[in-house]
């Protein structure tokens, strides 16, 4: 079994696709070892008290889940008993409400409702037999129960995290083609910036990279300002929640200084913007002008530029797409310090910038299949040595 009598339990971030090596080091940064990276996900070792600080610490995860079981599955009573052997009500209390959902693919057992059926059925039995009631009345906190079948293998989790970790609490309105603020997290991580560095976004949209950048720099756990339904797990207990966000407070450093920079041609995208710096907090720090990419405002030496400007897939748009990205290329040139990250679709990106990337890595953005393009400049030199 994996949840082991309680107290050592293994804990699941899932992870979009190209991103689990930066899950799997956020992790291991949170001081968890014999982490395992598979394909969407990173396994994980840990006690109660990491479901607490996972939710308020992982930046570019989608959710954290508590991993009941893995086993194979193709028959219906296979997957009935493999359930029901699982310790189900060293998790759910006798009033829980356990909704299953469910995913299969590449499996015999295809039928989603079918299974989930079988699976809720299965968690039933074993509640019966260990409350010794016959009725559950599910009016109690929310466990979202999910049995994922690949390949006959069937996954059993229960979901700790709620709406999604990129829910962060400052983004209540949408531009027109929102970045998850997950990516975002990932796309300033992959560039190793730090606050001692200008940052600029010359396509800031409604401000996700922006800000995202800006509690990476000032060491702020993202979730600190919003709710997960493992609140109410009686296991996690308020102790448990209380120290993890005491520990996250602590180590915020808010009054570290911070250059960060955007702008953006379209006025109204950054009235959208300025909203969400008001609601995170960053309305003082974070400058943004309303300006085309050619006439960009790059400030300071060494800085890091980090964008998700249009890809030009919708009609009528990839002329003025290719323009602003050989605009992008042309104001570049003039900084030969900075370094440049840029996530697109696009594949004449390089073509039309003007200059081949230094590193390609490939990207998820939603469904859309992006290149996310490096352009490394030099590094800030090292101050010197006080005699």
């Amino acid at each position: 079994m994996d949840v082991d009598g309680m107290g050592q339990l293994t804990l699941i971030a899932t992870a979009p696709m190209g991103l689990e090596a930066i899950v799997s080091r956020e992790v291991k940064k949170l001081g968890y070892d014999n982490v395992r990276v598979e394909n969407g996900r990173v396994e994980f070792d840990a006690d109660e008290s990491a479901i607490a600080r996972c939710n308020l610490w992982l930046r570019s995860a989608d959710r954290v889940l508590i991993k009941m079981g893995e086993f194979k599955a193709t028959t219906f009573e296979e997957l009935f008993e493999g359930v029901k052997k699982m310790d189900w009500p060293d998790w759910l209390p006798k009033n829980a409400e356990f909704p299953v959902d469910g995913k299969s693919q590449k499996s015999q057992l295809s039928s989603v409702p079918a299974c989930q059926a079988i699976v809720k059925k299965a968690i039933v039995e074993k509640m019966k037999e260990s409350y010794n009631i016959e009725w559950f009345p599910e009016d109690g906190p929310l466990y979202r129960c999910q049995v994922s079948l690949l390949k006959d293998m069937a996954l059993l989790t229960i979901d700790t995290t709620g709406a999604g970790l990129h829910k962060r609490g400052y983004r209540q309105l949408s531009a027109q083609a929102p970045l998850k603020e997950t990516l975002a997290a990932a796309l300033v991580d992959l560039t190793r910036w730090g606050p001692h560095r200008p940052f600029f976004d010359p396509f800031c949209g409604s401000g996700t990279i922006l800000i995202e950048a800006a509690m990476i720099g000032r060491n702020i756990a993202p979730g600190l300002e919003r709710d997960f339904p493992s609140q109410h797990f009686p296991n996690v207990t308020d102790r448990m929640w209380q120290d993890a966000a005491t520990e996250a407070r602590d180590l915020a450093k808010r009054d570290v200084p911070l250059e960060i920079y955007g702008s953006d041609i379209d006025p109204e995208v950054l009235s959208l913007c300025s909203y969400h710096l008001r609601k995170s907090g960053f309305d003082k720090d974070i400058k943004i002008r309303n300006l085309a990419v050619k006439d960009a405002k790059v400030i300071g030496e060494y800085g890091v530029l980090v964008s998700n400007p249009p890809y030009g897939e919708r009609i009528g748009e990839a002329k003025a797409v290719e323009q602003a990205y050989k605009d992008l290329g042309l104001v570049m040139k003039k900084h030969p310090t900075w370094s440049a990250f840029v996530l697109t679709s696009n594949k004449f990106f390089e073509k039309y910038y003007g200059k081949k990337a230094d590193k390609k890595r490939k990207l998820f953005n939603g469904r859309i299949e992006c290149d996310y393009y490096q352009y490394l400049g030099p590094l800030p030199p090292k101050p010197p040595r006080e005699q």
